[in-house]
């Protein structure tokens, strides 16, 4: 243990230490033209997730038509339920690939030379917070959906239904809002147990498979290096006093646990190797509460205590399943037992 405090004081010495404004940032000229793209895609997010949020399914009506097969009112009064659910499904699902969309162009300008990342990140404080906002509404959605198995269940009925329709050549009205290959795509989006992480991991994903030319280090290290100016604004009072909102911190909670994600998706080896450039293992001891391992540790900890078990949970999960090289032998056993 000795040893590794060593090793994890030098590493900390090497981190960015520099303040990212994730609450006033504004764009420069040079930023201001991607700045703009991106906005008008995050201005919709807070009325997604409100949405998302009011969404209480049909749960009922949907049961009720399954009892009573031959009660024609109850198969239309649960249909007429559904059709709204799904074209609401439909809208997120659609937001989804406005975000993919919206992620790349980030990386496009948050990765290019000449610049590293890490001046990338100090330069264009503005960009990066618009990846941050990315990350945390990603998060909080998918958190949502989890929590929500209504929206799995109406999507399935109304599957059901329009296949049962399609057979006796009957045609539905909201075939022509949701046809056969939306609902394929809408499926496969919502069968994820967190569809926007993974709609982000394979658009990062993507964005190096196709800018073979780009190093794929300058992804990763972008990701890295976010990683750990989130968390050393989370552990240094001086940067956390700076913060106006007690809801910022969980921001950053958000978007560490976000980059750390798309890290793992992206790099060759993952977050979880000994080689990885992320601080994982302090993360998860953070995240499990555990105060012993380092006084440096204690103000984020102390941030985790303050927020509502369910939210720490959740981001446990993210990191339990949506990464992709948790449970390859190159993982620690340690690091196993912790996010069991």
């Amino acid at each position: 243990m000795g040893n590794l405090l060593k090793v994890l004081t030098r590493e900390i010495e090497n981190y960015p230490h520099f303040f990212l404004d994730f609450e006033n940032a504004q764009p420069t000229e040079g930023e201001r033209e991607v700045w703009n793209q991106i906005s008008a895609v995050l201005q919709d997010s807070e009325s997604m997730l409100a949405d998302l949020q009011a969404y209480k399914g049909a749960g009922q009506e949907i049961r009720d038509a399954i009892q009573n097969p031959n009660d024609i009112q109850l198969q239309e009064k649960a249909w007429n339920s559904v059709c709204p659910l799904v074209v609401r499904l439909k809208r997120f699902y659609e937001f989804s690939l406005r975000l993919e969309k919206a992620l790349q162009s980030l990386l496009e300008s948050l990765t290019c030379p000449p610049y590293t990342p890490t001046q990338h990140l100090e330069r264009e404080q503005a960009l990066a917070k618009e990846f941050a906002e990315i990350l945390h509404f990603t998060l909080r959605f998918d958190e949502l959906k989890m929590r929500n198995p209504a929206i799995q269940n109406d999507f399935s009925y109304y599957r059901r239904t329009i296949s049962r329709n399609r057979i006796n050549n009957m045609h539905l009205d909201i075939e022509n809002e949701v046809n056969n290959e939306m609902a394929n795509r809408m499926s496969l989006f919502y069968a994820e147990a967190t569809p926007m992480l993974k709609t982000l991991s394979n658009a990062t994903t993507y964005f190096v498979s196709e800018n073979k030319t780009l190093p794929i280090e300058n992804t990763t290290d972008c990701l890295s290096t976010m990683a750990s100016i989130c968390k050393v604004m989370l552990e240094t009072p001086e940067y956390r006093s700076r913060f106006t909102s007690e809801e910022t911190l969980m921001f950053c909670m958000r978007v560490m646990v976000g980059v750390i994600i798309l890290y793992d998706h992206v790099h060759p080896v993952g977050a979880f190797s000994k080689t990885s450039k992320i601080d994982l293992v302090r993360f998860i001891y953070h995240c499990s509460i555990v105060a012993s391992f380092c006084s440096q540790m204690k103000g984020c900890i102390k941030v985790l205590k303050e927020q509502p078990p369910d939210t720490v949970e959740g981001l446990l999960n993210a990191l339990r399943f949506t990464t992709k090289h948790l449970n390859d032998e190159s993982t620690s056993k340690q690091i196993r037992a912790m996010l069991q």
